[in-house]
């Protein structure tokens, strides 16, 4: 199967990890598909990171950046990337550089098949309390939407573009993949999963714990599941 993949990844003051992982991305995809693109989403951040993100977009015509000029969360900042994609398939990893993009690999094999493929941490390198926060999530979102996903925030996901387009994605926080999944679910596309390996943050700092991410989380939970049921 002859895939054209755009990936990107959000960026909000990762200018310790921006250079590698444009690089690794570029490197992996240019050997793995015949055409694509690599996006990176600078959402606001106040170090280098978009200084740096325009050099890697003069270094090599692959790499394109969206920037927003503040901080609009994760969220905001996938669907800027996902509106921004141009081949058929779309490739998401976060910028923490916790992923390695060689396992993209693992994806694409299934891609042929499947019209999204959802990857799963097999051995999560974040503090108990993440790990444990994301299990009872995980719970919740697979009840509510008859799922049976394994790790639904896993940031490593490859899916068809027309899954994005079909209809406008609403969610602005962490809730976003599960947005993603539910709906793929209710559109009746074929989803597999895949094990990666996942690797401990060396640099820059996380935020998917805080309270006002969770909280928003879940008021834009109850109102898919509204829409979606």
């Amino acid at each position: 199967m002859e895939l054209k993949i755009s990936a990107f990844f959000p960026a909000h003051n990762e200018e310790a990890n921006v250079e590698s992982l444009t690089r690794k991305l570029s490197n992996v995809l240019s050997e793995l598909c015949s055409d694509y693109e690599v996006i990176i989403v600078n959402d606001g951040s106040t170090d280098r990171t978009k200084e740096l993100s325009e050099a890697l977009v003069k270094e090599n015509p692959h790499v394109r950046l969206v920037n927003h000029e503040v901080n609009k969360g994760y969220g905001a900042a996938l669907k800027s990337g996902f509106y921004s994609c141009r081949f058929d398939w779309i490739f998401f990893t976060d910028g923490d550089n916790q992923f390695d993009a060689a396992e993209i690999s693992k994806l694409a094999e299934l891609a042929g098949e499947n019209d999204f493929v959802a990857g799963f941490r097999m051995n999560r390198k974040d503090p108990f309390h993440r790990k444990l926060n994301a299990k009872m999530w995980g719970m919740l979102v697979n009840m509510l939407f008859r799922l049976n996903i394994k790790d639904v925030d896993c940031a490593f996901k490859l899916m068809k573009k027309e899954i994005v387009d079909k209809e406008k994605l609403v969610a602005d926080g962490a809730m976003i993949s599960t947005e993603l999944l539910a709906r793929a679910k209710k559109g009746g596309y074929k989803i597999a999963q895949v094990g990666v390996n996942h690797y401990p943050r060396t640099a820059g700092q996380q935020s998917g714990a805080k309270l006002s991410v969770i909280l928003k989380a879940f008021v834009e939970l109850f109102r898919l599941y509204r829409k979606l049921k």
